[in-house]
């Protein structure tokens, strides 16, 4: 820290600014009074200009993240905050005032620090626009694992502020950081490269079209190894006739021996939510899947359809027992297997009105089980404003301690990170009136950031009105064969008395009005 404020003072008198007493609001002004070229290479230049000036504008904005940091510190200090807990909460700080997610938040901060602090050659030349943020960010994660000292001085070897990377590209950049790193300290690089198996794990994140990216972090010889054996049996598989591409059958083959069944949905909740009219009349409303985000209602459908289909015929057109339309997807939810599947319908109801999902009660202290799947489904991804991180927390607005109640008005979703975030002493959260559940975060800097649960499939987002007055309905579509062992949810007392099965199984209300 003492550092830090070393190199602040050091750097105050020779920070560029555009003008005398100028604020980011004159500088803001300045850039709308720019009138753009006509000629072609006016405009170029234009371009390059804007670009330097980029990079300088991140460069002072990286100086401002450190400053914040250790004013908050000094705060906290002052506040009898214990040390080890100063700190905490900065990161999502910068990370809203820069419209990004706490967890990218704190690598800017990260990143700030490891410029202002230990790189001020690199930082020299992104304020020069000799090079761009990005590339920047690729020298601070290369020497990440050396010390303050051998981070200085591999900054020093490459002097980037000289034009060393002048035309080079990414991987240029990055070849140069590691063998700085590696002749400075072999050993620290060779640890690094041994803790990396430690950081293994297996990623899930959307792609266009319904699609999603599995994504596996492995050691290089198991991955190697998976891989080769996927290669093996797509090469099988074509030699003996099959017709899909080898890509195809990569893929089909990984998610058939990772959940061991052929269609790949063992069990699993997918919590589908879309209206009535979608699923059953056939409306062209988007549907949303949990944990992906938008999709069409005739995937949708299609995907709750496969549900009610017992057969061994192979991928062609089959009838969709939802809406009575055929569907000839060779690539789409369609399952190919012979289980058939149970798909069970839970009913939410939204206000005509406003579209916001209709509030249940509870007296306890936790959220009963659901209750907790009813905000899950309202509020999809974790509220704090740019953090799109999965719920893992179902966390009180006003906490408990401080009389907060636990309904749907008074609970919101978080991730991990963010609900231990609002725990920080300044920080502050309330419900706001309005409609589609709105609530107002506080930062110990006294700015107010504000987050609206998304719109249900059906109602529209911020109108003050619903596109729906019917009730919206969430499909879970889960797999089981039907000669399977596992016990399957009870049925409701309609499909007892008649003593068959039901297709669309309808458990009781998540709401009660």
């Amino acid at each position: 820290m003492e550092r830090i404020r070393r190199v602040q003072a050091a750097t105050a008198a020779t920070t560029i600014t555009p003008a005398v007493g100028a604020s980011v609001g004159d500088v803001l002004a300045a850039l709308r009074s720019v009138r753009l070229g006509t000629a072609s290479r006016e405009l170029i230049d234009q371009i390059r200009g804007l670009e330097d000036l980029k990079s300088a504008i991140v460069g002072l904005q990286a100086r401002a993240a450190v400053a914040f940091d250790l004013a908050q510190r000094q705060e906290q200090a002052e506040a009898g905050v214990p040390a080890s807990e100063r700190g905490q909460g900065v990161g999502a700080q910068v990370a809203l005032a820069r419209r990004e997610s706490p967890n990218r938040g704190s690598r800017l901060l990260g990143l700030a620090k490891a410029l202002v602090v230990e790189m001020p050659r690199t930082m020299a030349a992104l304020e020069s626009g000799q090079l761009n943020e990005w590339r920047a960010t690729l020298l601070v994660k290369e020497t990440a694992c050396l010390s303050v000292e051998d981070r200085c001085a591999v900054d020093e070897e490459l002097a980037a502020d000289t034009g060393t990377f002048e035309g080079k590209g990414d991987r240029a950049i990055i070849a140069a950081a590691k063998a700085a790193a590696y002749r400075r300290d072999p050993r620290s690089v060779a640890q690094r490269a041994s803790h990396a198996a430690s950081e293994r794990t297996v990623s899930l994140r959307p792609a266009p079209d319904t699609m999603t990216y599995l994504t596996a972090l492995l050691p290089v010889a198991q991955g190697v190894a998976a891989y080769a054996a996927l290669t093996r049996a797509a090469d099988s598989a074509r030699s003996a006739g099959d017709p899909r591409i080898r890509g195809q059958v990569m893929a089909d083959t990984l998610v058939e021996r990772v959940t061991g069944r052929r269609g790949g949905i063992s069990g699993v909740d997918l919590q589908l939510v879309m209206t009535d009219r979608a699923l059953f009349q056939g409306d062209s409303e988007p549907a949303r899947l949990r944990g992906y985000g938008v999709v069409p209602a005739e995937w949708a459908r299609a995907l709750v359809g496969a549900g009610g289909t017992v057969s061994d015929e192979p991928r062609g057109t089959r009838e969709n027992p939802v809406a009575g339309q055929s569907s000839s997807t060779p690539d789409g939810p369609a399952l190919r297997q012979a289980d058939e599947i149970t798909v069970w319908l839970r009913r939410l109801y939204t206000a005509p009105a406003t579209g916001e999902l209709l509030t249940m009660d509870s007296k306890a202290r936790l959220f009963p089980p659901r209750l907790r799947r009813f905000i899950e489904t309202r509020d999809d991804t974790c509220r704090t404003p740019y953090c799109d991180a999965p719920i893992r927390h179902i966390d009180h607005i006003v906490p408990w301690h401080s009389g907060g109640t636990t309904t749907v008005n008074n609970g919101a979703g978080l991730c991990e990170a963010c609900n231990h975030t609002k725990e920080n002493p300044g920080w502050s959260t309330k419900t706001v009136p309005g409609d589609n559940h709105a609530m107002e975060i506080t930062t110990p800097t006294g700015h107010n950031y504000r987050s609206k649960a998304p719109a249900l499939p059906g109602c529209s987002q911020g109108a003050g009105t619903s596109a729906a007055t019917t009730p919206g309905l969430v499909a879970e579509l889960s797999a089981a064969p039907t000669d399977s062992s596992t016990t399957a949810p009870e049925r409701s007392p309609k499909s007892r008395r008649d003593g068959r099965r039901v297709r669309y199984r309808d458990k009781s209300p998540a709401v009660v009005r």
